[in-house]
C-alpha cells in the first residue's frame, strides 16, 4: 500500500471541458458570456472592432534598423581589460578607444563605467565612473580614481 508521501506528483492540470451541462460550471455559453462577436467566433489579435488599428496609426519609418529603440545603455569595462594599458595612463573614453578596449561607435552614444571583475596589475589614473570594488582594486594596484568635477550652480541671492 502506498503512503501519501510516496505517491508521484501530478504536475499538469487537466484541461477544463467546456459545454458539458450546467453542473460543470462551464455549460450553456461555455464561459463566453452572451451574444456578441466574441461569443460567436474567433477574432484575430489586435482587432479593434473596425476602428483603424493602433499599429496602422503609428508612423512607419523606412529603412533597415530605423524602428529600433534610439537609446543606448551603459557600456561596462571590467578591470581585467585594462591590463593592456601602460602604467600611469589616464583612463578616459578616448584612451579606451585608442587602445581598442571600446569601439568608437559604441563609445559615442553611451556612458562608460568601470566594474571590478578581474585583477588589475598596472597603476592607472582613472577618470571615469567606477564601482566601489573597482575603486578599491585600482587603489590597491597603486593607481587612483579622479572623477571630473561636476559643474555646480552657485546659489546667490538676488
Amino acid at each position: 500500500m502506498n503512503k501519501l508521501q510516496t505517491l508521484a506528483k501530478i504536475v499538469s492540470k487537466k484541461q477544463r471541458r467546456l459545454g458539458r451541462g450546467g453542473g460543470s460550471g462551464r455549460g450553456k455559453t461555455s464561459g463566453r458570456g452572451t451574444k456578441g462577436q466574441k461569443a460567436r467566433g474567433s477574432i484575430r489579435t489586435g482587432f479593434e472592432g473596425g476602428q483603424l488599428p493602433l499599429i496602422k496609426r503609428l508612423p512607419l519609418y523606412r529603412g533597415r534598423g530605423r524602428n529600433k529603440s534610439q537609446t543606448k545603455g551603459n557600456l561596462i569595462v571590467n578591470l581585467k581589460h585594462l591590463n593592456i594599458l601602460p602604467a600611469q595612463t589616464e583612463v578616459t573614453i578616448e584612451t579606451l578607444v585608442k587602445h581598442k578596449v571600446l569601439r568608437i561607435e559604441e563609445a559615442a552614444h553611451s556612458w562608460v563605467k568601470i566594474l571590478g571583475e578581474g585583477d588589475l596589475k598596472v597603476a592607472l589614473i582613472v577618470r571615469l565612473p567606477t564601482s566601489k570594488s573597482a575603486r578599491v582594486k585600482i587603489e590597491r594596484a597603486g593607481g587612483k580614481v579622479e572623477l571630473p568635477q561636476a559643474k555646480t550652480v552657485s546659489s546667490k541671492k538676488h
